[in-house]
C-alpha cells in the first residue's frame, strides 16, 4: 500500500525522473526481449504484492481508456441501455478518433475506489497497467507514461533502473 502523500506527488516525481526514464526504455528497447518480458513480469508481482489499487484508484480518476465496440456492446446490456444509449451519456470521441469516457474520473468510480461494472469493466481497464501483459516491450512508450499515474509502474521503472538495465 502507498502513502496518500506519494500517490498525490506521484506525477510530479515522474516528471522529475521523465529523462532518465526515456533513456531507461530507449535501453529497454535493445534487450533480449524474452528477458525483459520475465523480468517486468516478476516486478510487477512484486509491486501489486503490497500495492493495492483500491487504496489508489489513480489511473480512473485521472485517465480513460479507449473504449472498444466490444466494450459497448458487452457493458450496455448490462446496464440496461442500448449501446447508443451508453454511448451518448458516457463516451466522446478523442483525437484519435477512439471511444473515450466524456468525464474523469471515470463515471463508474465508486468512492471508495470499486468499479460499479468491474465484472464487466471495458478491456484496456481489465489489462491497466499492461506490466504483466505478453511482449511487455511493445507496450514501452505507453508504460512510461503510466508512470506518471500508477505507482506500480513507477516503482517497476525505478527497479529496471536500479536492476541494472
Amino acid at each position: 500500500m502507498k502513502d496518500p502523500c506519494f500517490i498525490a506527488s506521484l506525477k510530479s516525481r515522474a516528471l522529475e525522473k521523465y529523462k532518465a526514464n526515456s533513456r531507461l526504455v530507449k535501453r529497454l528497447k535493445k534487450v533480449n526481449k524474452r528477458k525483459l518480458d520475465q523480468e517486468v513480469h516478476r516486478l510487477h508481482q512484486v509491486a501489486f504484492g503490497h500495492i493495492d489499487c483500491l487504496d489508489c484508484g489513480n489511473c480512473c480518476r485521472t485517465i480513460s481508456p479507449i473504449i472498444t465496440d466490444k466494450d459497448i456492446s458487452r457493458i450496455a446490456p448490462k446496464l440496461k441501455l442500448k449501446p447508443s444509449e451508453f454511448v451518448e451519456r458516457y463516451l466522446a470521441v478523442d483525437g484519435d478518433q477512439d471511444y473515450v469516457f466524456r468525464q474523469t474520473p471515470c463515471p463508474f468510480l465508486g468512492a471508495d475506489n470499486y468499479c460499479a461494472v468491474y465484472a464487466f469493466r471495458p478491456a484496456a481497464c481489465a489489462d491497466y497497467p499492461h506490466t504483466d501483459r505478453p511482449r511487455f516491450y511493445q507496450a514501452l512508450s505507453l508504460s512510461l507514461k503510466n508512470t506518471h499515474t500508477c505507482p506500480a509502474v513507477y516503482e517497476i521503472f525505478e527497479n529496471l533502473k536500479t536492476g541494472g538495465y
